[in-house]
């Protein structure tokens, strides 16, 4: 930070130092990548306007719902039809997207074993991304992820509850995931709570903005609704030091809140969708999503927009084509309005705390 003495006039005194305003911090917070395949060039047209938009931020944030292959790789944990995983190459269309933070908690990142995990760790630390949900141990997994810009620092504290499978969560000596497991209540499980509090008061204390993520797959009957339990989960993680609270899981969009100016988006469903699912395996609001735009001052949010993208559910080259499908483009004007509606909808059904303006301005009260 510059810092300037200015001579007092006829006192022959040094005034004190005057410090410059540190720059509003911009955060782009995007649906989950579920990214099995590179694709770049005229097999993905709306490429160009989604990263030159993206790019503007000083961080843009996602899940990576997806194991990158690597030499430690073990056998499969599940039916293949529903194993995410991809080559290192994937990292590199994500980072020249402008993505630079992601979260590895999820219930996904054992798809390959302890090895895949560890692979994963490896192949995203090469490729320059910053991190957090998944490591060696648990205390790794637990750890803060910090990414580092010219307007301020970014911490990510990331954790899974759901579905994680045997063997999937990280232990004292054993790779894998940050869980946050629920008692028999219902309620988070206290070691699990306070692991993860600790985490995100302790990155407060460096970083100008912390990032609560959940990777959550204890479902509400309707995987649109938001459970109360999440919430106030949610909340909790606000009073310990977060700036925004955000979750995927379910493959649609949530509805979203504001909590002490924080942003409490539950669920921002897909960015990137190589689901190798057949067409019709999931409903027609698993394509649609938005991304939110945070500007944050002095570890607040100054404004948010949503920006609302397509998925196109279809690859170029037919029904069968998994490659090329589930890319984003940036909405047109008609497909803009029906998917801020329903997100609106959706939010009211929280409360009032989060309304939208024109062009997807969020009005917080």
């Amino acid at each position: 930070m510059n810092r300037r003495n200015l001579l007092a006039a006829g006192a022959g005194l040094l005034a004190a130092p005057v410090l410059a305003k540190p720059r509003a911090l911009s955060v782009a917070l995007l649906g989950q990548a579920l990214i099995e395949h590179a694709v770049a060039g005229d097999a993905w047209p709306g490429r160009p306007a989604l990263r030159a938009r993206l790019r503007r931020n000083d961080v843009c944030f996602t899940n990576l719902e997806t194991v990158i292959r690597g030499a430690r790789a073990g056998a499969p944990t599940r039916e293949s039809l529903t194993v995410h995983s991809g080559a290192p190459e994937v990292l590199g269309v994500l980072d020249d997207l402008g993505v630079n933070l992601v979260a590895t908690a999820n219930n996904h990142a054992f798809d390959l074993g302890g090895g895949g995990i560890l692979d994963t760790a490896e192949a995203v630390s090469r490729q320059g991304l910053a991190y957090a949900g998944s490591g060696p141990n648990l205390a790794a997994a637990a750890a803060p992820g910090y990414r580092k810009t010219q307007a301020g620092q970014v911490a990510l504290v990331a954790f899974a509850t759901g579905k994680v499978r045997e063997g999937g969560a990280a232990t004292l000596d054993r790779p894998g995931v940050n869980e946050l497991r629920r008692a028999s209540s219902g309620e988070p499980l206290a070691e699990d709570l306070a692991r993860v509090l600790g985490a995100i008061a302790e990155a407060r204390k460096t970083s100008q903005v912390v990032i609560a993520y959940q990777h959550n797959h204890d479902w509400e009957p309707a995987m649109e609704d938001v459970p109360a339990w999440q919430r106030d989960l949610a909340r909790r993680c606000v009073g310990a030091g977060a700036a925004a609270f955000v979750g995927h899981g379910a493959p649609v969009l949530q509805g979203g809140e504001i909590y002490r100016g924080a942003p409490l988006l539950y669920g921002l469903g897909n960015f990137i969708f190589q689901t190798e699912k057949p067409p019709g395996a999931y409903p027609p609001s698993a394509w649609t999503s938005v991304f939110a735009e945070c500007v944050f001052e002095a570890g607040r949010v100054k404004s948010l927009r949503f920006e609302p993208i397509v998925l196109n559910e279809i690859g170029r080259g037919g029904p069968t084509d998994m490659r090329t499908r589930g890319l984003p483009r940036l909405a047109n004007s008609g497909e803009r309005k029906a998917i801020l509606d329903g997100f609106a909808a959706a939010s009211a059904e929280l409360g009032a705390s989060l309304r939208l303006g024109p062009g997807g301005v969020a009005i917080t009260t």
